[in-house]
C-alpha cells in the first residue's frame, strides 16, 4: 500500500501559526503579570496609607488670634430720654408761620450788664426757704394756653418757642405779669422720626450754620435771660456740636439751662467749662400728663427741694399741668418753700465762679 505524503508547504505553515500564537501569548502573558503587580503595588500603598491615616493622632490646629472672637459683649443700656411735642394749638388755629433766617450776623460787642443779670426778675425774700422754680416750655404756639400760663401766679420762668408766631407782644405780656424769660431752641433728639422744628440745631451742620440758625432764634425777640433746649437729646450729648452754642452764649452773657432730655447731655459741664451761668433741671412734671402723675412729680420736686436746697421743674401748658400748678402755688409757703425765677437758683449754682466773666456779655 503506498502512503500518502502531505504536501511540503503544509508542515512549515502550521509551525509557524505555531509559535507566532505562542509568542502573542507570551507577550500577552507579561505585560498581564507586570499590570496585575502594579495593581497589587497600589492596592498594597494606598491599604498601608489607610491603616497610617486612622491610627496616627490628630493633627494640633493652628492658631489663628486674628479670628478668635471674644463673645459679644451684653447691648449696652439705651441712655433715658425724655421728650416731648411741643403743645400744640388746636386744630381750628393756623400753625404759625416762619420767616426764613435772615444772613448771619455776629453776636453784638460786649458792654454793660450781661442779660442774664439785667433781665433777671427779683426774688421774694428767701428767708431760709428750699427754693424751686418752674420752667414752662413751648410757650407761644398755643395762644390761649400760652396766656393761661401767664395768668399764673409767679414768678415763673416762661420759655418761649423760637418759632413761634408774634413773640415780642407775647412775651412783653409775660414780663409785665412778672415771669422771668427763657428761650426755647430746637435740638435734634435722638429719634429721628420726632419733629423738633424749623431751625433745628443738627449734629452735622457746619459751625457757620449751627450759628445762623442760632442767631436767628436769639433775634426773635428781647428780654430773655438765656436759653433752654427743646428736644436735643442727640445735640446735647455731642461736645463738638455744643462748642459754638456755649461760645456764643458766653459772648452774649446768656446762660443755659440743661432741660437733660438725656442723661448723657453734656450741656451743663460745657457751660460750666467755658464760663456760661448754668444749670440742670431736677423734674419733669408732665410726663405724664394724668392728673395724680402730675401731682406726684410735684412731690418730688419739693423733696428735691429741700434735700438740695433748690431745685428746677420743666413742665409745658398742657392743661392738666396748669391746673395742677394753680392748686399747687398758693400752697407752697405753707411747706416752708419759695418760687423764685431761675435766674436765682443759677446765682446760687453759681456761687459767683462765673459771674465776672459772664459780665462781659452783652443784651440778648
Amino acid at each position: 500500500m503506498r502512503r500518502t505524503r502531505r504536501p511540503k508547504s503544509s508542515q512549515p505553515a502550521m509551525k509557524r501559526f505555531a509559535r507566532a500564537i505562542d509568542r502573542r501569548w507570551g507577550e500577552l502573558s507579561r505585560h498581564l503579570r507586570r499590570a496585575l503587580a502594579a495593581a497589587l503595588v497600589l492596592t498594597l500603598g494606598i491599604g498601608i496609607g489607610l491603616a497610617l491615616t486612622h491610627h496616627a493622632p490628630p493633627p494640633r490646629p493652628t492658631r489663628r488670634v486674628a479670628e478668635v472672637q471674644a463673645p459679644p459683649n451684653p447691648p449696652a443700656a439705651a441712655p433715658h430720654v425724655t421728650e416731648a411735642q411741643p403743645v400744640q394749638p388746636p386744630p381750628s388755629v393756623a400753625p404759625p408761620s416762619v420767616a426764613p433766617p435772615p444772613p448771619e450776623r455776629p453776636a453784638p460787642p460786649p458792654s454793660g450788664e450781661p442779660p442774664w443779670l439785667r433781665f433777671a426778675v427779683k426774688p421774694p425774700a428767701i428767708d431760709g426757704r428750699a427754693m424751686v422754680a418752674l420752667v414752662l416750655d413751648d410757650l407761644g404756639l398755643d395762644r390761649k394756653r400760652t396766656e393761661r400760663a401767664i395768668a399764673l401766679p409767679g414768678p415763673l420762668t416762661l420759655s418761649f418757642m423760637t418759632y413761634a408766631e408774634d413773640l415780642p407782644h407775647q412775651t412783653a405780656a409775660a414780663r409785665q405779669a412778672g415771669h422771668e424769660l427763657l428761650l426755647h431752641v430746637p435740638m435734634e433728639p435722638l429719634d429721628g422720626h420726632l419733629d423738633s422744628g424749623p431751625n433745628s440745631l443738627r449734629v452735622g451742620l457746619s459751625r457757620e450754620e449751627v450759628l445762623r440758625r442760632l442767631r436767628w432764634g436769639l433775634d426773635r425777640f428781647s428780654g430773655y435771660v438765656g436759653i433752654n433746649n427743646h428736644m436735643g437729646s442727640r445735640f446735647t450729648s455731642d461736645a463738638a456740636a455744643m462748642l459754638p452754642v456755649i461760645d456764643e452764649l458766653r459772648a452774649r452773657g446768656l446762660l443755659f439751662l440743661d432741660s437733660r432730655t438725656a442723661a448723657s447731655s453734656v450741656g451743663e459741664a460745657l457751660a460750666h467749662r467755658h464760663g456760661v451761668p448754668t444749670v440742670s433741671r431736677n423734674v419733669f412734671l408732665d410726663d405724664d400728663v394724668a392728673a395724680p402723675a402730675i401731682g406726684a412729680r410735684l412731690a418730688d420736686l419739693e423733696q428735691a427741694a429741700r434735700r438740695k436746697g433748690a431745685a428746677v421743674a420743666i413742665g409745658h401748658a398742657h392743661d392738666a399741668t396748669l391746673a395742677a400748678l394753680a392748686a399747687w402755688l398758693p400752697g407752697l409757703a405753707a411747706k416752708h418753700l419759695v418760687l423764685v425765677p431761675l435766674s436765682t437758683i443759677v446765682r446760687r449754682s453759681e456761687g459767683g465762679v462765673n459771674v465776672t466773666a459772664a459780665r462781659r456779655g452783652t443784651a440778648g
